[in-house]
């Protein structure tokens, strides 16, 4: 582990413990035993730290075991349901992992009274808006997809499905549901994802 990977993820130690409003920057060099200035070799500020928390546990998925889905390989022989069944893997896998867990638990506990834990979600929204906006072009594209209301189909996806897999962590940390051991897609999750492709599915596709 680098250095810089050192001083974050004592800061989601830390911030996991205490807040992300009470973690100093004394605080995270104590836990990694370095000088508060040494800390200023690798970030510029907590908020700088936090930020790259989250690239840094997306970066960790995005090296993992569900690869990309490669559009120009796969949508030939596939349908719009199975599609977007494949490339969902990959943002379960982001979603529950213990690290991630940890991070968004801080971040949905501070949003309301933190600026920074605000930003860090709002931005999160947009990325994952922005990635599905572009696969709903690429499927109308290919023609698997109807080319109507694509942007707002794109955010109504993107917010059902964190809503809906935020809801099923929530089963699983409240004993309502049993963790799978793997990166299996909910039974809700399942079944909109079958809706939504009701409606949207290009009307050539047999």
């Amino acid at each position: 582990m680098t250095r810089r990977e050192e001083i974050i993820f004592a800061t989601l130690e830390l911030a996991s413990e205490y807040g992300l409003g009470a973690v100093s920057l004394s605080q995270i060099a104590e836990k990694i035993g370095i000088k508060k200035p040494s800390l200023y070799n690798h970030f510029e500020s907590k908020e700088q730290i936090i930020d790259e928390l989250y690239k840094v546990l997306e970066e960790k998925v995005r090296t993992g075991s569900n690869p990309p889905l490669r559009y120009e390989l796969r949508f030939t022989d596939m349908s719009l349901e199975e599609i977007l069944m494949a490339c969902l893997p990959r943002y379960l896998e982001f979603l529950t992992t213990e690290d991630t867990l940890r991070f968004i638990k801080v971040l949905y506990s501070e949003r309301s009274i933190s600026h920074t834990a605000a930003r860090i979600m709002f931005d999160e929204t947009e990325r994952l808006t922005g990635n599905i906006k572009n696969l709903f072009y690429a499927l109308v594209l290919h023609g698997k997809m109807k080319n109507e209301g694509v942007d707002e189909a794109a955010l109504s996806f993107a917010l059902t499905i964190r809503s809906l897999t935020e809801r099923h962590m929530d089963m699983i940390r409240s004993g309502l549901a049993i963790p799978s051991g793997g990166i299996e897609i909910p039974e809700k999750t399942a079944e909109y994802i079958k809706w939504f492709c009701r409606y949207m599915e290009a009307e050539n596709v047999e």
